[in-house]
């Protein structure tokens, strides 16, 4: 979790100061380019299987769409926003995990979710002030 929350802040101030320096779309782009090449080097230099079922590359690939979707949307985001808002509206991406494991996944709403989501949608509010 720490790794992740640390690589996401510097992604998004790289892309921010990328995105202010060529075309927002193209940055996303690079960015996301860049993070094929290393992720398939990782892939190819760790056991990781390489075996693979129809289901497993449809929601790959719907997964590889929607982060298209998020990273376009933050890096536009930033040259027209503040990082800080931008940031923190995007990573409030768990709310929509929360609520589709919750509807789709059938994982259960316990009042603890229900009070995270909560808390969640009132950092955005405060954020936004």
């Amino acid at each position: 979790g720490f790794g992740t929350m640390v690589a996401w802040g510097f992604w998004i101030v790289f892309g921010n100061v990328a995105s202010n320096s060529i075309d927002p779309e193209t940055a996303a782009f690079v960015s996301y380019l860049t993070a094929t090449v290393v992720t398939g080097i990782y892939v190819l230099g760790t056991d990781a299987s390489l075996a693979v079922t129809n289901r497993g590359l449809v929601f790959s690939a719907a997964a590889g769409v929607a982060a298209a979707i998020g990273v376009v949307s933050t890096f536009v985001g930033v040259t027209v926003g503040s990082t800080v808002v931008v940031s923190t509206i995007g990573g409030m991406y768990f709310v929509t995990a929360t609520v589709l494991g919750i509807l789709v996944l059938d994982d259960p709403l316990t009042l603890t979710r229900a009070a995270g989501v909560g808390l969640a949608v009132l950092a955005i509010v405060v954020v936004n002030q």
